[in-house]
């Protein structure tokens, strides 16, 4: 696939960005910051009703049948306007994983209800230090679980969780129905993500891969997930550095427009290299889902991406000076949320770790 998007493509990501700028307002998102486990409503009824939510799914299960980067494309506009849920890449990555591992009767009860968005999933894979853990302290056995997740993007929320677990020494990957399963909220920097602990007590679960085949898989969702992710940051970095650069024009200072000096037209500069590297790279992986570079892509798109709002977050706020740390200005809200989805999926040294491992034999 060429690097560019067609008149299609282009129509979505136009129309999503029109919804989303007439609908999300700073105001909304600044409440949810004081409010532990709650999401913008509003931004995911949306989500439901312009179909964001089925767009990556088969038609089978009520599902638009596009592809990543369509969904992608919806994702970086929702970067830009701060999406007030984390459901359009969790959701996503619990659907892949029934809809590649699991059985008609599972795909038939989970994947309707996820494509229009009534039910929600989560994934819930790490513990401690580790993000795929050979063997997870979470046991499965006899179709029950035991065992906590802790830190589970959406989880707050979640109806339903992939979980990495163990079963008499060997990590197994299920599916897990949530209604049963205690959720402990706490306090966070970004809150709209609903992050809690998932404590199961032989709640049900439906085995979907075991041995290395559950690892695989488990580090396939991750992929899929950062993509999805990958999009979203590079769009918080887009905006980040248009209003960087509207503000550079307008703010004046000894006489002319800030954005005369060196030292800011420099950073603003640097700012659109890095985004479009982040845009580029997060089209190659979308565009490469399916194929034997996959993996590979998905890695580079996330370190890529991950750099660029990261970087503009800080320059964004440097440009804008004192008010760029202002509570009403909501500078620090796209701070927030490059620290949160710098985390989520894995941080950049998991992924680094996971592109030497492709690169190892090639030409780097």
């Amino acid at each position: 696939m060429s690097l560019l998007y067609d008149e299609g493509q282009q129509a979505i990501a136009a129309e999503t960005r029109k919804v989303l700028e007439a609908r999300m307002q700073t105001k909304d998102l600044l409440g949810l910051l004081e409010q532990q486990g709650l999401f913008h409503g509003p931004f995911w009824e949306m989500a439901k009703q312009q179909g964001w939510t089925s767009l990556a799914l088969p038609e089978a299960y009520g599902g638009l049948d596009l592809s990543l980067v369509e969904l992608g494309l919806v994702a970086l506009q929702a970067g830009r306007a701060l999406s007030g849920a984390p459901f359009l890449t969790s959701s996503y990555g619990a659907a892949r994983a029934i809809l590649d591992l699991g059985s008609e009767a599972l795909k038939d009860t989970w994947l309707p209800g996820l494509a229009n968005g009534e039910r929600i999933g989560a994934i819930a894979f790490a513990e401690g230090q580790e993000l795929v853990p050979a063997l997870p302290s979470v046991t499965f056995a006899g179709g029950l679980i035991n065992g906590t997740k802790p830190s589970v993007s959406g989880g707050s929320q979640a109806d339903l969780a992939i979980v990495l677990a163990s079963e008499a020494g060997t990590p197994v990957l299920v599916a897990a129905d949530l209604a049963g399963a205690e959720r402990q909220l706490f306090h966070t920097f970004d809150n709209s993500r609903c992050t809690a602990n998932l404590v199961f007590r032989d709640c049900p679960a439906t085995l979907l891969a075991s041995g290395d085949a559950a690892l695989q898989a488990a580090l396939h969702v991750l992929a899929l997930q950062s993509v999805v992710t990958a999009h979203e940051q590079t769009g918080g970095a887009e905006a980040l550095m248009e209003q960087a650069r509207d503000y550079a024009n307008t703010r004046r200072a000894f006489g002319q427009p800030i954005g005369a000096f060196q030292s800011v037209k420099h950073r603003i500069a640097e700012l659109y290299g890095l985004v479009e590297l982040a845009r580029a790279n997060a089209l190659q992986a979308a565009a490469s889902e399916g194929q034997p570079g996959f993996l590979k892509a998905a890695a580079a798109a996330r370190i890529q991406a991950t750099e660029a709002y990261d970087t503009a977050a800080r320059d964004c706020v440097q440009v804008h000076g004192g008010i760029g740390v202002t509570w009403e200005g909501g500078l620090h809200l796209h701070m927030r949320r490059s620290r949160s989805l710098a985390v989520e999926q894995g941080n950049v040294l998991f992924w680094e770790d996971v592109l030497v491992d492709q690169l190892t034999g090639e030409a780097a």
